[in-house]
């Protein structure tokens, strides 16, 4: 064994390919889901896996048993899984990505590989577009007519982009860790990750500080960065054992503002913000502001400073994109945007009573100690509902005043119709219907006869994208957001890392249009109903105020608004 030891990111990538690749061989789903499991939960660990896996510790993660900690240490030592090195001498690397396409899981995909000999996504087009693939049974024209139609649409995003929810922990975690050191002076986050987009390339933190060498040379010598990119006295690039890659500039205090500013970005903003300057005669660069005519030189230790010199109000980084911002804040006119500490409570979460990873009092119990007045269970159906209630009924009795509201999330079938009869909806405090299949069949009609239910409060996901894994399901938001306040249902920005969804600029629209949206996490475990954060942050990007976010409110207060 020779080097570093791989990163939990590059474990987690060859437990996803192996699940792939053994549902493309119809390996039992139960395993399948075991190693899908385990990625992810490989990836959510902080410290190094591979370090743990070597010392026979890693099955002390949940999910991670002893076959699994034998193929981490494969990794360590070999570079790769056997199993993985086996399966990819046999299954031609791209039949894998077959598998993303809409209407083929893997028993098509390994039947269009082994039947038709088609082992490349060219090959693929081809087939569809020669009309082979409707020989094999149970194919027909219209699968034909969808693949070649995602084909065409596929612009995924670039892959060297991450998750915000991958790099805003860490991101607070190392600005944290940095403040804390003798020579800081002050540390923020910067770039994408501070406006709240939802994937960035780097993560950036400009900083003062009495000592800059000390600053970075510390920076430089943290625990977990396995590579150092670049240094300088000033500004050093490192890598982290997550694959993370931080940017740290060390600033002149007297600049700060002008910098911190500058490196938020975004481009657009900055570009519109510098013209705009000149014709009141100043010259904006990173580093000051130059009255051009006396040619002096105005530098700012505070960011507001900078905003106010030139003739506006504060800008909130996450409305930074040039898209009416500055307009509104030269007029006074910004929004008092949503915070995360209005937040009363969640409404839409799981439990192991369906494909939850913790109990419902766990769940429950978390969002009590989040400072929450209330958490609406939202299990799919699954199983008695009247087991679930006796246990929800038993806790509110305990935990009162904090309510537990008996949700559910039901799909919405391709016909428009809800998984669900209307008594047993009736039933519900709390009823959420979301797309889950066949994205590609008319989304929007489905989503709009799914409103026309009296027992239908709110939509899930609405465009049910997975960032970087698919992308959203072409639903007319502007007939989903008029007919949402004729029905009077409420839509969702579901705070999951790769939904994200609604997007900004669709929030925005339904916010401006009079519909309230509710931020929930869509927790299936206790760690994620700290997505709220990124949730809200999404809310503030689309311009909401505490207002339009619905679970702002009590739950008495929001019983009233229902249908």
């Amino acid at each position: 064994m020779t080097g570093a030891l791989p990163r939990n990111v590059d474990v987690a990538d060859q437990l996803e390919l192996l699940a792939d690749l053994l549902e493309l061989e119809g390996e039992a789903s139960f395993r399948v889901l075991a190693y899908r499991r385990a990625a992810t939960r490989i990836r959510e660990t902080a410290g190094s896996v591979a370090e743990l896996a070597l010392a026979g510790r890693a099955k002390e993660l949940s999910g991670i048993g002893k076959t699994i900690e034998e193929k981490i240490v494969q990794v360590v030592e070999d570079g790769e899984m056997h199993a993985l090195t086996k399966r990819k001498k046999i299954i031609p690397p791209e039949v894998v990505s077959f598998m993303r396409l809409p209407g083929l899981g893997p028993k098509t995909a390994a039947r269009i590989w082994q039947e038709l000999g088609v082992t490349t996504v060219a090959e693929l087009k081809l087939a569809a577009e020669q009309e082979r693939l409707r020989t094999l049974a149970g194919l027909g024209a219209k699968t034909e007519e969808r693949i070649l139609k995602a084909l065409a649409e596929k612009k995924e995003e670039p892959s060297n982009r991450r998750l915000l929810g991958d790099g805003l922990g860490p991101l607070l975690a190392v600005v944290g860790v940095l403040q804390e050191h003798p020579a800081a002076v002050k540390v923020s986050e910067a770039g994408s990750a501070r406006r709240r987009k939802e994937t960035f390339r780097d993560l950036d933190i400009i900083a003062t500080a009495t000592d800059p060498e000390a600053l970075i040379d510390y920076f430089t010598s943290l625990k977990w960065v396995i590579e150092v990119v670049a240094r300088g006295s000033t500004k050093a690039t490192v890598l982290s054992n997550e694959g993370l890659r931080f940017d740290l500039r060390v600033v002149p205090p007297e600049s700060y503002g002008n910098l911190l500013q500058h490196f938020t970005g975004s481009k657009d903003h900055n570009v519109a913000l510098r013209e705009r300057a000149v014709k009141k005669g100043l010259s904006v660069s990173e580093y000051s502001i130059t009255v051009v005519e006396t040619g002096e030189e105005l530098t700012f230790a505070d960011e507001t400073q900078v905003y106010e010199q030139l003739g506006y109000q504060f800008i909130p980084p996450e409305l930074r994109e040039n898209a009416g911002e500055l307009e509104a804040a030269r007029k006074g006119e910004l929004p008092k945007l949503v915070e995360l500490g209005d937040v009363k409570g969640d409404l839409h979460s799981h439990s192991t009573w369906s494909d939850g990873r913790d109990p419902l009092e766990r769940m429950v119990l978390a969002a009590q100690a989040r400072g929450y007045n209330y958490l609406a269970v939202t299990d799919h159906p699954r199983g008695s509902l009247a087991e679930q209630d006796v246990e929800i009924d038993a806790l509110n009795e305990r935990l009162k005043p904090f309510r537990i509201l008996k949700g559910i999330e039901v799909n919405i079938r391709i016909d428009g119709s809800l998984s669900l009869p209307d008594e047993v909806l009736a039933e519900r405090d709390w009823v959420i219907a979301s797309l889950h299949a066949a994205f590609d069949r008319n989304p929007t009609e489905r989503v709009l006869a799914a409103m026309e239910s009296p027992h239908v409060d709110m939509i899930g996901h609405l465009t049910a994208r997975k960032i970087n894994i698919r992308g959203p399901a072409s639903v007319d938001v502007e007939r989903v957001v008029a007919r949402a306040l004729e029905t009077g249902t409420f839509l969702e920005i579901n705070s999951q890392p790769n939904r994200l969804d609604l997007r900004d600029t669709h929030a925005r629209l339904a916010g401006e249009a009079g519909v309230k949206i509710a931020v929930n996490t869509d927790a299936h475990q206790l760690s994620a109903l700290e997505h709220m954060e990124m949730g809200v942050a999404q809310a503030r990007r689309a311009w909401l105020t505490k207002e339009q976010v619905l679970n702002t409110r009590t739950w008495s207060q929001i019983e009233k608004l229902r249908k």
